[in-house]
């Protein structure tokens, strides 16, 4: 009679590329919503300094939202862009060098793993049954560090960053716009810098970082920005301009 089986405990953590290509959409997610934060409260604290006008104050805002928005979307496009072309040159160069140099090839995947810690049998024997199975994934993770079957994609990358800084940039702008003209500062000011906090805090979570300077470095950031536009928005009302 045997034993009966221990009880294995779940162990739902993810492994390989598709944890990491999560973590990175989060973070570009947290740092674009961040960036809406900052740049729109800093626009629209800045037109508040200069006037009270509440259509001065929308205007203002919503052309920064779809000015900022759309800049960050494009630039995430063409870099994206970018980096996938990289990747798949680097595909292609593999792929011809499998096919015009595989011995060649195959005693460079033998080295890689055995960089890796196994022993140059167990390495040579893991290299021959990689190849076998698919020569050019097992290249591709080992030697480039790129999953064939997840690369990046431009307007997926694009869309989450529209859609992020977007997310950021109306509660600033809402914050200036809604309330009444005597508490519209001190709401956004306030609103602002707990927005900064969270995406502060959320940041260095995802980095696996402490939380605490983080937060500071995004709300001393966040609070100097306001002041400097709003000083200068002051004195340009002040002078009429």
């Amino acid at each position: 009679m045997t034993d009966a089986p221990a009880h294995v405990p779940a162990h739902d953590e993810a492994h390989g590329g598709g944890l990491g290509s999560r973590l990175n959409w989060l973070r570009a997610a947290v740092l674009g919503a961040n960036d809406g934060v900052v740049s729109t409260a800093g626009l629209v604290v800045g037109v508040a300094g200069a006037t009270e006008s509440r259509d001065a104050l929308l205007t203002a805002g919503l052309a920064g939202l779809l000015a900022g928005s759309m800049s960050m979307a494009a630039g995430e496009y063409v870099s994206v862009s970018t980096q996938r072309d990289s990747e798949k040159a680097a595909l292609a160069q593999e792929r011809r060098e499998l096919r015009e140099e595989p011995e060649a090839e195959l005693a460079e995947l033998t080295e890689l793993l055995a960089r890796r810690g196994l022993s140059p049998d167990i390495a040579r024997e893991a290299a021959a049954q990689l190849t076998e199975r698919d020569a050019l994934r097992a290249h591709a993770r080992v030697e480039l560090g790129i999953d064939p079957d997840a690369l990046t994609n431009p307007w997926h990358a694009a869309g989450a960053s529209f859609l992020a800084f977007t997310v950021g940039a109306l509660l600033p702008l809402l914050a200036i716009v809604l309330p009444p003209a005597d508490h519209r500062l001190w709401i956004t000011v306030v609103s602002v810098l707990a927005a900064l906090t969270l995406t502060g805090w959320s940041s260095a979570r995802l980095g696996a970082a402490p939380p605490s300077r983080a937060i500071v470095r995004n709300v001393a950031g966040g609070a100097l920005a306001m002041g400097v536009t709003y000083a200068a928005g002051s004195l340009l009302g002040a002078a009429g301009v």
